[in-house]
């Protein structure tokens, strides 16, 4: 091990409470913990996505989960140097379980542990394949004559589905889709990802002509193949839409596009879901172990009811459905909503020459991607921070380390400074009329994003045509009503329109579960995503983690994945693992399942 201070004041701690759990000492061990402790578990311990508050709730945990568990061998991880800064001694740690080998990371406070992070990192004796146990390729000697790799893939690609049964069915081929369908490859589960698009990448390149990434690239990468150094900040979607193709082909994913999934049914005593599917004009049922749903955020487009949509003469269109500028020359555009679809749209537009209006309902936070880049993402996700020795991997640790309990105390004095440096270009945007926010405890962007998933606009240029009048603004009233030729505001005011696309969202993914399956397992697993932090579309009670995101539901066999590219990326390892487990008759008693508080 490192010999420092902070990595020997770590370690210490570690040997004491390795000690105590071995001996089933709670209250030793829960000495080790600060008042105002944070326990978060991804799988380790709990078979779940799980945080632990407070010394009751932790001891709680270990009563339910210690003696299946039996952690062993906690140590600082040698690799990795320790740290100590304003009071806090901080580092990534290593430890044993009966089954798997974990990773982690701790902060120490005052001598004890403030937060702890504890993760699956591989179950023992299913390691996925490494450097050292490459598959051979060649066949030679003794075996020479056998099918090739090519002739293999070919009977995979006609057998599975059809002779042979998927363990898991991934529904949704955009990148949490296939994000997954490359950990389980790795991980030996067969698996069939399904996509109404003809191919992977679609669901990217049929969207608005002008979207790009809002994140950057350090941020986006997918699992085991990270994107060339010379790739774009921001990516255009069309360029996303040919890695995720290609990424497929090479990661060796059995993908089957032009694939609607029609209804699917659980069957409790054989432990099996029954998903007819049509793919190419051919029903088939799949009969899988598990069923994931990938739709992600964006499955199920919210379409406002609004009087007079049946009266008006001219286009009304979805921000999922918009094409892109083209043809609008010469038209009054009119977007309802004021995130980030309503802005790339709305600039792409005004580009374009055309007349177009956003209609801003309420309030929205913005940040300039530079600033966010500078001050959020860069200390992670960046060229400095690789130098550094801040690997992707080590970033995603270090973002899930924090509990989301204190994740806003950590974002508030981020977003303080960003607000100071942008003032004026925040002055320009209220004095043209628009409504900003920095969420109802002045968390930012981040907070907003886990809360609602909606709310803000990454700036990447469509601001300054706002403040500039190239975007027409009409903000603070309500739609009231559509006429034949224009949109009517609470307020009185009355917009001219050709075009109305409603950039309002999308529903919460169980939406798209009663669609496919029944409204009564809907019901059953509840709101998908949200903290439960009881602000403005995040309905309490406290959930300490996204609701039914990457980890077992009340419905059995029932996942749901989804999320940016980075959340695609991270979480997609804990669900691999949750789902090979099950796979190879590992044991997985779930502790502190998800309950169900609100039904969408």
């Amino acid at each position: 091990m490192l010999d420092t201070a902070a990595g020997t004041k770590i370690q210490n701690v570690l040997t004491t409470l390795d000690r105590a759990l071995a001996s089933r000492d709670l209250d030793g061990a829960l000495e080790l913990f600060t008042e105002d402790c944070y326990w978060r578990d991804l799988v380790a311990f709990t078979w779940n996505l799980k945080t632990s508050e407070g010394k009751t709730e932790i001891r709680k945990m270990l009563e339910a989960r210690l003696d299946d568990v039996k952690p062993t061998h906690w140590a600082v991880d040698e690799n990795e140097e320790p740290t100590h800064a304003d009071g806090i001694t901080e580092g990534f740690i290593e430890f044993e379980t009966a089954v798997a080998r974990g990773y982690g990371y701790v902060r120490l406070k005052d001598g004890l542990i403030w937060t702890l992070l504890t993760t699956m990192h591989e179950l023992k004796g299913y390691e996925e394949p490494g450097p050292h146990s490459r598959p051979f390729g060649a066949k030679h000697g003794e075996h020479q004559g056998e099918p090739t790799w090519a002739e293999e893939r070919e009977a995979e690609l006609a057998e599975l589905g059809v002779s042979t049964q998927p363990y898991v069915l991934v529904i949704g081929g955009g990148q949490g889709g296939i994000a997954l369908g490359a950990r389980l490859r790795q991980h030996g589960v067969p698996a069939i990802i399904i996509e109404k698009n003809e191919r992977p990448g679609d669901s990217w390149r049929k969207r608005y002509k002008s979207l790009c990434l809002h994140d950057p690239v350090w941020y986006d990468h997918m699992p085991y193949i990270k994107f060339p150094e010379n790739w774009p900040v921001f990516s255009p979607k069309d360029k996303i839409g040919d890695w995720l193709e290609m990424y497929a082909k090479v990661m060796e994913l059995n993908f089957w596009g032009s694939t609607e999934a029609r209804s699917a049914s659980y069957d409790p005593t054989s432990d099996s879901w029954a998903v007819t599917v049509e793919r190419n004009g051919e029903q088939i049922t799949l009969q899988p172990k598990q069923l994931v749903l990938a739709t992600g955020m964006s499955a199920k487009p919210n379409m406002p009811t609004i009087p007079g949509q049946d009266v008006f003469a001219g286009i009304q269109q979805h921000s999922s459905e918009h094409p892109g500028p083209d043809g609008m020359k010469g038209k009054k555009v009119v977007v309802i909503g004021s995130n980030n679809s309503a802005h790339d749209i709305c600039a792409a537009l005004a580009e374009a020459g055309v007349d177009v209006t956003m209609i801003q309902r309420s309030s929205t936070h913005i940040s300039r991607s530079e600033s966010l880049m500078k001050h959020a993402l860069g200390p992670l996700y960046s060229e400095e921070a690789l130098a550094n020795g801040v690997t992707t991997e080590k970033a995603d640790l270090l973002f899930a380390s924090i509990p989301y309990a204190v994740l806003a105390d950590f974002q508030k004095p981020i977003f303080d400074v960003i607000r100071e440096e942008d003032a004026e270009f925040y002055r320009q945007l209220e004095d043209a009329g628009f409504m900003l926010d920095f969420g109802p405890d002045d968390s930012g962007l981040f907070m907003k994003y886990l809360r609602r998933a909606s709310g803000y606009y990454i700036d990447v240029g469509a601001s300054q045509l706002i403040i500039d009048g190239r975007i027409k603004l009409a903000s603070g009233s309500q739609v009231d009503r559509l006429t034949a030729d224009s949109v009517l505001l609470a307020d009185g005011r009355e917009i001219p329109a050709d075009v109305v696309i409603y950039a309002t969202g999308y529903g919460s993914m169980n939406g798209w579960a009663a669609d496919l399956i029944s409204q009564e397992v809907a019901d059953k697993v509840g709101k998908v995503w949200g903290l439960g932090s009881d602000t403005p579309k995040d309905p309490g009670p406290w959930e300490g983690e996204e609701r039914n995101m990457w980890k077992p539901t009340q419905q059995d066999a029932l996942w749901f994945h989804g999320g940016n590219l980075a959340q695609s990326r991270h979480y997609s390892h804990y669900l691999a693992l949750q789902l090979k487990a099950r796979m190879e008759g590992i044991s997985t008693p779930v502790y502190g399942l998800q309950e169900t508080h609100h039904l969408s």
